[in-house]
C-alpha cells in the first residue's frame, strides 16, 4: 500500500510522541521534530507507510541515544494484557465456538498501538475486549480461516505489538502450533513485539518463535532476515496481524489472511471497512479476490 497525504502528518506526529517519551527536553523534541518533518518533505510516496516510520524511528533513536524509547510502555502492555488473559482463556473456551471467540479477541487485542493512539489507557483496553464480542465480523471470514488453517502444512503467523502478542496466544492455543511459525519484530521500533516480548508473555513456550530481522514497523520482505525470507517463502499461508502488516503486504503475492483493528480513516477506506471495526480478510495469490 503506498503512503497517503494524509499519513505524513501521522507519521510527524508519531515521531513527536516517541520523543516525548524519552525526555522533556524541547530543544532535543525541536531537533527530531525539524530533522523529521525534512525527510517526510523529501519522501517517495510510492513507499509505504511503515518504510517511512522505519526511517523516523531510526532517526528518532539516534539524537536522543535510546535504543527503545517505548521499552517502559511495553513492559506495561505485557502485563496488562497478562493481568486479562486468564479470565479471557476462560471466557474463550466456554465460548459456544471457541476458534471464533479466539479469533475476535486477538484482533481487538491489536487496539494496543501506541503509534496510533497516543491517549490509549486501560480502560480503552478493557472496553475493546468486551465490544469485541459482539462486534461485527463475517462468520465466512471466520469459516475460511479455519479452514485454510486445517488444509495448510506450514504456517507463518507475523505479530505485531507487544501487550498484543498475549492475545494472539488465546488465539495460537486454538491452533495447531507444531506447524506454526510466529513472527517478532527484529529489533525495536515503536511498541511492536520483539523476541524480548515473547519470552516475557510466555508466547515462545507456546509456538516457536523467530524474529525477522527487521526494525520497520511492519513486514517490509526484502528488507528482512534470510531466515525470515526462507520461511515466509515455504509458507503456504501467512497469518499477518496489524495495521502496519496490512500496509507493506498488501502487494505481496502469497496467500495472507490480514486480522486487525481499523484506527485511521486511510486504511479504513483502502480495506473498505470503517473506523474502529475489527477486520478478518483474506487476499489470496495472484490476487484473487475472497
Amino acid at each position: 500500500m503506498k503512503t497517503f497525504l494524509e499519513c505524513v502528518p501521522c507519521l510527524v506526529g508519531q515521531a513527536l510522541g516517541a520523543v516525548r517519551f524519552v525526555t522533556d527536553d524541547e530543544l532535543i523534541h525541536e531537533e527530531v521534530l525539524r530533522k523529521v518533518m525534512a525527510k517526510a518533505s523529501e519522501m517517495d510516496l510510492s513507499m509505504t507507510p511503515p518504510e517511512m516510520g522505519q526511517e523516523i524511528h531510526r532517526l528518532i533513536r539516534q539524537i536522543t541515544g535510546n535504543k527503545d524509547p517505548y521499552r517502559d510502555i511495553k513492559d506495561y502492555s505485557n502485563q496488562l494484557a497478562l493481568q486479562i488473559y486468564p479470565r479471557l482463556k476462560e471466557r474463550v473456551g466456554h465460548s459456544a465456538d471457541s476458534f471464533e471467540t479466539a479469533v475476535r479477541v486477538a484482533i481487538a487485542g491489536n487496539i494496543i498501538d501506541f503509534a496510533k493512539m497516543n491517549d490509549l489507557d486501560d480502560a480503552k483496553i478493557h472496553q475493546a475486549i468486551e465490544d469485541s464480542f459482539t462486534a461485527t465480523l463475517s462468520k465466512s471470514a471466520v469459516n475460511d480461516l479455519r479452514n485454510a488453517i486445517d488444509k495448510s502444512k506450514n504456517i507463518l503467523y507475523i505479530g505485531d505489538n507487544a501487550g498484543e502478542i498475549v492475545f494472539d496466544r488465546l488465539l495460537l492455543e486454538q491452533l495447531p502450533c507444531e506447524k506454526i511459525m510466529f513472527v517478532v519484530r527484529g529489533s525495536p521500533v515503536i511498541n511492536d513485539a520483539t523476541m524480548e516480548d515473547a519470552h516475557k508473555t510466555g508466547l515462545s513456550e507456546v509456538v516457536k518463535v523467530i524474529d525477522n530481522g527487521s526494525d520497520a514497523p511492519g513486514t517490509i520482505v526484502e528488507t528482512c532476515s534470510e531466515q525470515f525470507r526462507k520461511c515466509f517463502d515455504e509458507a503456504d499461508l501467512i497469518i499477518a496481524k496489524g495495521q502496519g502488516n496490512y500496509e507493506t503486504l498488501s502487494d505481496v503475492d502469497k496467500d495472507i489472511f490480514y486480522l486487525f483493528k481499523v484506527k485511521c480513516p486511510v486504511i479504513a477506506k483502502d480495506a473498505g471497512e470503517k473506523v474502529g471495526n475489527l477486520v478478518l480478510q483474506r487476499k489470496k495469490e495472484n490476487h484473487a479476490n475472497l
